[in-house]
């Protein structure tokens, strides 16, 4: 296939040529057709040249009429292409009609103005804009907005878009008209329009200035008690930015409408967030505890952006981690305070080493600020998001609370109404906190991969001082092989054998701590030396994961299981057990491939015994107890094929099972089924529940399946019901059919339920899961017009061994064909899907030839979007 669409670099900005002073839309919804009629002031740019013309950016637009200062333009007096209008003009002002005709129930892509459930939305980010009118659809043309909507008013009640609600009219035939006044600059990807009809939730919330805000959340028919939990969290949110960032709302009103057909999360519009149903939508009979986490983070995080992204936003897209890596940030902070910080880490943690770790990994590796791109949809990433989140939070580590405090309020200050850039962010904390080394510390925007620290000690008993060497490394990524030393925060502190704190004290120091220090890493070797150390320590290293990196030190197994059972930092606790049970996962491994019997050590179940006994926060011991992700397996089992650690996994699972069945059995007596509600407790309560059968099954689903299906019939809430079905979702039993036919039936008729069920199938480690998934996708449970579906059952399929990594390739052949069917219909829900392929450097050699082959077939397809074709095509 011959790609026509150009790569764009970040070298190659230039300002846009033309000031949009003002935009007004008018927007007529008919049955047949939506009129957009949009007003434009338009002012030339100082140094624009006079006979450069305008050149408005358009996609899939049926357009009807082009004026310029009120008068119509005749046919050869503009010119039009797919993408663009060009309009030759050589004042200094002008005002600029367009006319276009959208058709929504036909965009199937879900960018621009579409159609979900009978009613209509938008979504711009980053290039929807362009499918509702003529623009220059660049975030850095910032301008005042007013929208008007006129439609009927029994089939659309709800007219709404961003800013102030102005006027209202009733009009002739049932139809009325609204207008909205946006007050603040906005660039357009965050431009909303909603018409519809909902039920609404209201509320109002008093800011730190005492202004009364109202609170509207519109939802399906029928859902409005669902979606109690999210206004809730919309609250807590405004009260903790003010409390913990000073930031308060602007607008009289803040909006959120849920709607069921949405590529993304949710999106950030100016005072009219967009939300898919998944992050509004819960109680206790539909939504798990996770859920729950996630609508509160995701309300948060929307709303976050009201500050970081929206009154100040990013100059071009190569800027995304600006606003996304420092709302992540905060939204990460908001659901620590809002739950427990030890649990809500480790989650944290977990997605940067599972779902970031493997991208940096792959082709598809890329700096959390790109240099190049050929569509900016595939750069919504982990890598973005979460690492430029973890890029934030080294900041506030190295400067302290305080000083991190007093940056952002300047950044938020100095840069109201502007398109700014990642160097203006950095010169604030480098300005705020001088120590900095801003130039080294920049080398996290432009550098990929994930660096490794490779670290090594001694001990010297007789002078009593310890030496700890730190040497950096980065693999080659597609950007560059050669990469220059990160600098980055190293938190750490040193234990003695029975896994108590020493007292430690640099080289040089006046006073000794006890506890964690941090340490400034910044060339390729560095070492430090620790007095006064009385007993060889062992270090416990990069507590509260303190740096986005990888860790190389050659601990015992006695270290490691001391650190486990015994570490104050969580984060250092989870990573000994993650390294000590891939340790043993390995050696399970090995001793299969020399013909030897697979035994497991005593110490695994031992540990995970005590753990029962003695961990009082049951959030945390869920995480300590639990196995690593299939996903960090593949990443950290290079020499090893899936099936073998498939084979070693499994067993181990069984072998716990068995050894602290005792242990298990105890815990579930001491944590009784209690009737629902949201704590910490109560949470902690559900998941360690579902630990426990989960190892119970894995040994023997027999000898627990009347719990189980005891605990599935009676249990007031969903966390309990998924706990069940997990627990019996990989084993052949009967048990698993008729739960999960039951589920099916019960909630045919709420998608989101749905979902879930779709998951288990799909994630299913099963013999015939390729076939599974199949004959799923051919069912009437399946629909290819909803991401919510897909993404359920395929985005669940690609974490399944024996279905994805299926020994012959079916699974990879599967994942092709899907991507190429959606690309024709939503390309970038398609370059997501494709994405899975691209993970084929932990494999072996049979199946990355297979995996990079897929990819192969669908990057020489004729006809493919930039989206899928620049994922395949850099994947393989």
């Amino acid at each position: 296939m011959s790609q026509t669409k150009p790569t764009i670099y970040l070298a190659d900005y230039t300002a846009p040529p033309f000031v949009v002073r003002h935009v007004h839309l008018d927007v007529d919804v008919r049955e047949l057709h939506t009129k957009v009629h949009t007003t434009l002031s338009l002012t030339r740019s100082d140094g624009t040249a006079k006979e450069t013309p305008i050149i408005l950016d358009g996609e899939s637009l049926d357009l009807q009429s082009v004026s310029l200062d009120g008068a119509v333009l005749a046919a050869d007096q503009y010119e039009v292409t797919d993408s663009t209008l060009t309009v030759a003009w050589a004042g200094e002002t002008c005002e600029l009609e367009t006319v276009v005709h959208l058709y929504p129930e036909k965009n199937t892509c879900l960018m621009g103005l579409y159609a979900s459930s009978g009613n209509l939305c938008t979504q711009c980010e980053p290039h929807g804009f362009r499918r509702i009118t003529y623009y220059f659809d660049r975030p850095d043309v910032m301008s005042y907005f007013t929208t008007t909507i006129e439609a009927d008013k029994s089939q659309y009640p709800s007219l709404l878009s961003n800013g102030n609600l102005a006027e209202i009219r009733e009009l002739a035939d049932n139809r009325h008209w609204v207008r909205w006044e946006d007050p603040s600059l906005k660039s357009a990807y965050l431009f909303a329009l909603v018409a519809g009809d909902f039920d609404l939730l209201e509320d109002t919330f008093t800011t730190m200035s005492g202004r009364t805000v109202k609170l509207h959340m519109y939802v399906d028919r029928g859902y409005a008690a669902q979606s109690k939990f999210a206004l809730g969290a919309l609250k807590r949110s405004m009260a903790w930015d003010e409390e913990a960032f000073g930031r308060e709302y602007d607008l009289d009103i803040y909006m959120i409408v849920a709607v069921s057909d949405f590529n993304f999360g949710a999106m950030e519009n100016k005072g009219l967030n967009i939300f898919n149903t998944k992050y509004v939508l819960v109680d206790p009979k539909t939504a798990t505890d996770m859920d729950y986490v996630l609508v509160e983070g995701v309300i948060g995080h929307e709303y976050f952006h009201n500050w970081s992204g929206n009154r100040v936003t990013l100059r071009d897209w190569f800027q995304i981690t600006l606003k996304e890596g420092l709302t992540v940030f905060r939204d990460q902070s908001f659901t620590e305070a809002m739950l427990t910080s030890d649990h809500c880490r480790l989650m944290e943690v977990n997605d940067i080493e599972t779902r970031q770790f493997a991208e940096d990994q792959s082709p598809l590796a890329h700096p959390i600020r790109p240099a190049s791109y050929i569509e900016i949809n595939n750069f919504y990433t982990s890598t973005v998001y979460e690492k430029g989140a973890e890029v934030i939070r080294m900041y506030q580590t190295f400067m302290g609370n305080e000083a991190f405090r007093k940056a952002t309020d300047t950044y938020f200050e100095r840069f109201d109404g502007q398109a700014v850039t990642t160097e203006d962010f950095l010169a604030v904390m480098k300005e705020t906190h001088p120590a900095l080394d801003a130039d080294r510390f920049s080398r996290w925007y432009h550098q990929a991969g994930t660096p490794t620290l490779h670290v090594s000690s001694d001990y010297d008993a007789a002078a009593k001082t310890f030496h700890l060497t730190v040497k950096q490394s980065c693999s080659v990524t597609p950007e560059t092989d050669q990469k220059e030393p990160f600098y980055m925060p190293l938190a750490m502190g040193l234990l003695n054998g029975a896994g108590d704190h020493l007292t430690t004290q640099r080289q040089g120091e006046e006073h000794a701590l006890t506890g964690t220090r941090v340490l400034t890493v910044s060339d390729e070797e560095q070492r430090w030396t620790f007095v006064n150390v009385e007993t060889k320590p062992t270090p416990a290293l990069l507590r509260r994961f303190s740096a986005p990196v990888k860790l190389d030190y050659d601990y015992s197994d006695e270290e490691l299981v001391c650190l486990w059972l015994h570490d104050s930092d969580t984060y250092c606790r989870n990573a000994a057990k993650k390294q000590y049970i891939m340790r043993v996962i390995h050696r399970l491994a090995d001793q299969a491939a020399a013909g030897e019997l697979m035994q497991v050590p005593e110490a695994v179940s031992q540990t995970i015994t005590d753990l029962l006994a003695k961990e009082e926060k049951l959030l945390v011991l869920s995480h300590l107890i639990a196995l690593p992700s299939k996903t960090y397996l593949l990443q950290n089992g290079s020499g090893y094929t899936v099936d073998q650690l498939k084979a070693a996994r499994d067993l181990l699972m069984k072998t716990i099972g068995e050894q602290c069945r005792s242990a298990l059995e105890a815990t579930l007596a001491a944590y009784p089924v209690n009737p629902f509600e949201y704590s910490v407790e109560a949470q902690g309560y559900r998941a360690i529940r579902g630990d426990c059968y989960g190892y119970l099954a894995a040994a023997d689903v027999d000898a627990v399946s009347k719990q189980l299906e005891d605990l599935y019939h009676s249990a007031d809430n969903m966390t309990d019901v998924m706990g069940v079905l997990n627990a019996v979702n990989d084993s052949s039993s009967d048990l698993r059919q008729r739960l999960l036919a039951d589920f099916i039936d019960t909630w045919r008729d709420e998608p989101l339920v749905v979902r879930k069920w779709l998951t288990l199938q799909g994630v299913a480690e099963r013999h015939d899961a390729v076939e599974q998934v199949q004959a799923i996708m051919n069912s009437d449970v399946f629909d290819w017009r909803n991401p919510n579906i897909i993404y359920g059952l395929l985005g669940a399929f690609t974490q399944s061994w024996s279905g994805f990594h299926h020994g012959d390739g079916k699974g990879y052949v599967l994942i092709r064909d899907v991507a190429l069917r959606l690309d024709k219909t939503n390309p970038q829900v398609a370059s997501r899907i494709a994405r899975s392929l691209a993970n084929w450097q932990p494999m072996d050699e049979k199946r990355q030839a297979m995996m990079r082959e897929a990819l192969r077939v669908i990057a020489e397809t004729d006809g493919i979007s930039g989206d899928l074709f620049e994922i395949a095509s850099k994947g393989s």
